[in-house]
């Protein structure tokens, strides 16, 4: 026996629908690229999504035809997304800060056939533009007056001035694909995790969770995350489902520009990795200046130091909350409020916890396993590769067989390395490939990185795996100091000294003005290890090590 409800497919369109009818007034601001702000509503950038679908189907764009966005986060960005979508199109995000092989190759593998770009990124459209067989347009997010030099190019404003705002949405299966986000994996081409209209509806539900983001339609929400890495972690799905307040920040994340905004509009709510928040920090620490207005912050990407946690909370009153979760995952996997019994809790009490990433919400299930595909008990010591289940979840990538990605449970296996605790709190000890394994015990990257940037003159640290004789690898620790200091490598191992297993100690320090990181923000430990390889390194060594590397 079948349910008597009506049907009411979880199409992304009717997100938007919703926002435009019932919080339509509600603002839109963005960050221009002069640094101006323009500001725009639910209920016109519904208007405006709706011409767009209408000059894509002039266009011969239908249902499962990829349209790619090469845009920073402002709201025209957001109205090509609805646009897209609402007609059953896919939506095909792309990473500026790719390098141009890899955006040429993701282009050419979705088979994107029209490309909507920001003008400050047109040079990798005009130096690559014959490499991509397949793009038969190009869209400028722009006008007339702003257009620049570019082949195939029209003005977007141009193209959705000649269409009307009458036209149908939705009315496709809910599972018809509706995003598409390319992984930017540090070996082998990325690939791409394909969303479904009800995976992403699912998604901005989950994350609306008071444990989760929690928001709600007097919030103000400044979506720091970019919206091509994995759909601003869901921002600008769960926002408009609400009818929150966004505010779009365009490229620019330095501190004084983030603080800027979030004074301005009276954000409350924010999301972006360790780095933004980092720069934001010291830009209020140099300057003496306080948010008034923000009560939350999501932090994902890499695990949030203590240092960070703390600073905020004690010096500013804002809660840092660990988000983990990956582009395969919608991404959303954990946040670590403080609920239950935690949340009566003092906050040094709480510290332990507010380190970990957190529990998964419903909709998400995790589990440990070891290298024999056994489970692992969730005691908070046992490590084990971390797995998950869920609708938000992908079960191949694009190209190949669905369920292609899963094992023979169905799990999809995250090649991180976790533990869980008795009372559901994952913490990541760190990505297989990172882990560093000396004696044939483990050692926890991740855990030294976080001890290691609390130091006062620290502004990122990184540790990776060099070789060794006899323990096979040892751990070595490069340090990128805050712009005017010089902490010593003996300083800093001192640093260390107490905090963590002596055995766990860094072989050296390395001193670098710049650590690398990846197109998503993160510490690129792979350009590190090239590094060490070419003996970039060496210098940093204890002598004993050094004279053991050259026998």
């Amino acid at each position: 026996m079948l349910g008597l409800m009506q049907d009411w497919p979880l199409t992304l369109d009717r997100l938007l629908v919703h926002a435009a009818r019932w919080h339509g007034d509600q603002e839109i601001v963005s960050r221009e690229q002069d640094g101006s702000l323009s500001r725009t509503t639910y209920g016109t950038l519904h208007g405006r999504a709706r011409r767009l679908s209408n000059a894509l189907r002039s266009l011969g764009i239908g249902v499962g035809d990829r349209v790619g966005t090469l845009a920073w986060n402002r709201a025209r960005h957001i109205e090509t997304w609805y646009g897209i979508m609402g007609i059953g199109a896919v939506c095909h995000t792309l990473n500026p800060r790719l390098f141009a092989d890899q955006l040429v190759y993701i282009i050419n593998h979705a088979e994107t056939r029209i490309l909507f770009a920001d003008v400050d990124l047109v040079p990798f459209i005009t130096e690559n533009i014959g490499r991509l067989p397949k793009l038969e347009h190009v869209v400028l997010i722009t006008d007339e007056a702003g257009m620049v030099e570019c082949p195939k190019a029209v003005p977007y404003e141009s193209l959705i001035a000649a269409h009307g705002e009458d036209c149908e949405w939705g009315n496709f299966d809910e599972r018809t694909a509706a995003g598409l986000c390319y992984t930017s994996g540090t070996t082998g081409n990325p690939k791409g995790v394909l969303y479904s209209h009800r995976s992403n509806f699912m998604h901005a539900l989950i994350s609306l969770q008071a444990d989760m983001f929690g928001l709600a339609a007097s919030d103000v929400v400044l979506a720091v995350v970019p919206m091509f890495h994995a759909n601003a972690w869901g921002l600008s799905f769960a926002a408009p489902a609400v009818g929150a307040k966004l505010v779009m920040p365009g490229s620019r994340l330095d501190g004084e520009a983030v603080f800027e905004l979030i004074e301005k509009e009276n954000v409350t709510f924010s999301a972006a990795v360790p780095t933004v928040w980092q720069m934001l920090l010291h830009y209020m620490q140099q300057t003496g200046k306080r948010p008034t207005s923000l009560r939350r912050v999501v932090v994902g990407g890499s695990a949030c130091p203590e240092s960070l946690i703390r600073a905020f909370h004690d010096d500013y009153g804002v809660e840092l909350l660990h988000l983990w979760g990956m582009t395969e995952m919608s991404p959303v996997g954990t946040v670590g409020a403080m609920s239950g019994d935690l949340a009566t809790k003092s906050f040094e009490e709480q510290m332990p916890y507010r380190l970990k990433q957190g529990r998964p919400p419903i909709g998400v299930d995790l589990a440990l396993f070891d290298d024999e595909d056994n489970p692992v008990p969730h005691d908070g010591k046992t490590f084990g590769r971390l797995k998950v289940k869920g609708g938000t979840v992908t079960s191949a990538y694009m190209g190949n067989e669905p369920g292609s990605a899963l094992d023979k449970g169905g799990w999809f296996d995250t090649s991180d390395i976790a533990t869980i605790d008795t009372l559901g709190f994952m913490q990541i000890t760190d990505r297989a490939k990172d882990l560093i394994k000396s004696g044939g015990e483990w050692i926890s990257s991740i855990e030294i990185e976080n001890i290691a940037v609390a130091h006062p003159d620290v502004a990122v640290a990184a540790v990776i795996a060099i070789p060794d004789p006899k323990w096979d690898e040892r751990p070595l620790l490069v340090i990128e100091p805050i712009p005017g200091r010089e902490p010593g490598p003996g300083e800093l191992l001192q640093f260390l000294d107490g905090k963590i297993a002596r055995w766990w100690m860094p072989d050296g320090v390395a001193i670098v003005d710049k650590i690398p990181l990846g197109a998503t923000g993160k510490i690129d430990k792979k350009a590190l290890r090239d590094m060490a390889a070419a003996g970039t390194f060496d210098h940093a060594l204890k002598p004993a090590k050094t004279a053991a590397a050259a026998e």
